[in-house]
């Protein structure tokens, strides 16, 4: 919070403090604990609510109660100590959603060990890397995804169902069944481990891979106080009490984890989990469990706007109040045409990143969503600053510039990348985001670019120069760039321009082919145009936003 004698000169309308350039937050502050010594998992079981039951498979209708779920995290924290499993210790955890990963992170964390997710979508390939950087001892993952494990040598831990028969102990060594951790009683051995062994609130607690857009994806480290941070914004949005929610977003992503997997059972929330997604069974799930919460992507937002006649007619959403829609601003003619068809569901909007542990913005209340592409409200715990990229002077309000936001919610840092974290913190704690946005006169924030070039395919995030560097290793192509293209349906998926080496016939389907078997589904090229050279600047960059209006004028 601002001191006494710098909120004198804060206006209240924006947040906007002109005698250091500072926008504050308007949203009411939040409390933290100030006990050094506290995990963010009894940080969450020490609230108090009135909830009965914490998660739901949405297939299945199996759910998980608060005391069944908080029995469980104490039986497979035990196990874990038992195991060898202590303080900073690195546990990957590689599967789709399900009522049991809230159970795994949650039972890791109250150790002081640390969780990394990644995404079921990736490739072998891309699974090697992350466990080559993060360095885990130990995987929990399904018997489905147990192949994109071979090779790494980890212990393994398998969760839901599996057939003993089709498990192959060659190359990973399977050392326990998570429902068998969950029945065992926690022996005092592995409590007074836990004791001997106190957390600190700065202690590391998750560790979540982003995509960069300068090669590969970097680790995020959050502490146990980021999170809390994280949770404490949920559990003091009042909006939220007595809701029953849909999980439709990944829980390996620092969204899903923060709110799903932790900040909705601290509130007393009931989660509906999808293990993926699917329209019709998503709609099923909102009728089936009466969902009054919604997360959505953009894309999906629209194609319940298309199909609006068909879903009402097949799909009781009576109890429907929210849809939450992330990952890119809601145009005006978007948000109408939601509401025209969907007139008793409120839409709310949020921006965030992992770096600042699922905080940035958000509208809460039908007012503020109706500011029509608005991000909404600066997050209670956060400042911010909007920057010119070029000066590095601070803008005020209705300026537009880059986002720096600064506050308990940002990161540590990158895993074992000192220089890529000084890059992105400076001194006075300020992160730079990488977003071109403005604060307008009633402290609304409004992304209009990206500093960033991360394209947006479905929600996910696709790093053009992994993309770019992967192309590059082919021995027909001299040198490649990669661009979002717009489509209605997923919002941008990568096209390539590349520039083949002489003599070279590759086609088109070669190249795309080529990627394909490289990366997860979500980051397969899917167009390309062959060019004489790829436009550069100067120092050597490639001018992409040359390359987008190439590619749009072909239209």
């Amino acid at each position: 919070m601002a001191s006494d004698s710098i909120s004198i000169n804060i206006d209240p309308r924006s947040g906007f403090c002109k005698s250091n350039s500072v926008f504050y937050s308007k949203r009411k502050p939040i409390a933290l604990p100030c006990n050094e010594f506290l995990d963010v998992t009894t940080f969450i079981s020490s609230h108090a609510h009135n909830g009965k039951i914490a998660f739901i498979d949405a297939s299945t209708g199996r759910h998980l109660t608060f005391p069944e779920v908080w029995r469980a995290v104490d039986s497979v924290a035990s196990c874990l100590s038992e195991m060898g499993i202590r303080k900073g210790h690195v546990v990957l955890l590689l599967s789709p959603n399900s009522i049991f990963f809230p159970v795994v992170c949650l039972s890791v964390m109250s150790l002081g060990a640390i969780i990394t997710t990644t995404n079921p979508l990736n490739t072998p390939q891309e699974i090697h890397k992350q466990v080559a950087n993060s360095k885990p001892i130990l995987a929990f993952t399904t018997q489905s995804l147990l192949p994109k494990l071979s090779g790494t040598d980890l212990p393994v831990v398998l969760i839901g169902e599996h057939n003993n028969e089709k498990l192959s102990s060659k190359t990973t060594e399977i050392i326990s069944c998570l429902e068998d951790m969950m029945k065992n009683e926690p022996n005092q051995s592995g409590l007074r481990t836990r004791v001997k062994e106190r957390v600190r609130e700065d202690d590391p607690a998750t560790l979540l891979y982003s995509s960069g857009t300068t090669g590969a994806s970097k680790g995020v480290i959050s502490s146990h106080r980021n999170l809390m941070v994280m949770i404490q914004n949920v559990v003091t949005n009042s909006t939220l009490e007595g809701q029953t929610f849909i999980c439709t977003v990944p829980m390996f992503h620092i969204y899903g984890l923060g709110v799903f997997v932790a900040g909705l059972l601290a509130f007393g929330s009931t989660v509906v989990v999808l293990s993926k997604f699917d329209m019709d069974e998503m709609l099923s799930a909102v009728a089936k469990y009466g969902v009054t919460y919604l997360p959505l992507v953009p894309p999906i937002l629209v194609a319940l706007i298309n199909q609006a006649e068909r879903v009402k007619a097949k799909y009781d959403l009576r109890m429907l109040q929210w849809v939450i829609s992330g990952g890119a601003p809601l145009s005006k003619e978007v948000i109408e045409s939601f509401l025209e068809k969907y007139p008793t569901v409120g839409i709310q909007q949020g921006y965030a990143m992992t770096e600042t542990t699922g905080l940035g913005a958000s509208t809460i209340t039908l007012e503020e969503s109706r500011r029509y592409g608005t991000a909404g409200l600066l997050s209670a715990s956060l400042e911010a600053k909007i920057v010119d990229p070029d000066t590095g002077e601070a803008l005020p309000v209705n300026r537009t510039g880059e986002l720096w936001l600064r506050g308990p919610s940002v990161m540590k840092g990158y895993l074992s990348n000192p220089e890529a974290t000084t890059s992105t913190i400076d001194k006075e704690g300020w992160l730079r985001t990488g977003d071109i946005c403005y604060i307008d006169e009633e402290g609304y924030i409004f992304v209009v670019d990206r500093l960033k070039e991360l394209i947006k395919y479905k929600g996910y995030q696709v790093p053009p120069a992994e993309l770019e560097a992967l192309l590059l290793t082919h021995p027909e192509i001299a040198d490649a760039a990669v661009i979002p293209f717009p489509d209605k349906e997923v919002g941008q998926y990568p096209m390539a321009y590349v520039v083949r080496k002489a003599g070279s016939n590759q086609s088109e389907s070669a190249v795309m082919d080529f990627v394909s078997t490289q990366v997860a589904p979500y980051k397969r090229i899917r167009r390309v145009a062959f060019v004489a050279a790829i436009p550069k600047s100067p120092s050597g960059k490639i001018l992409r936003k040359d390359l987008i209006k190439l590619a749009i004028s072909k239209l």
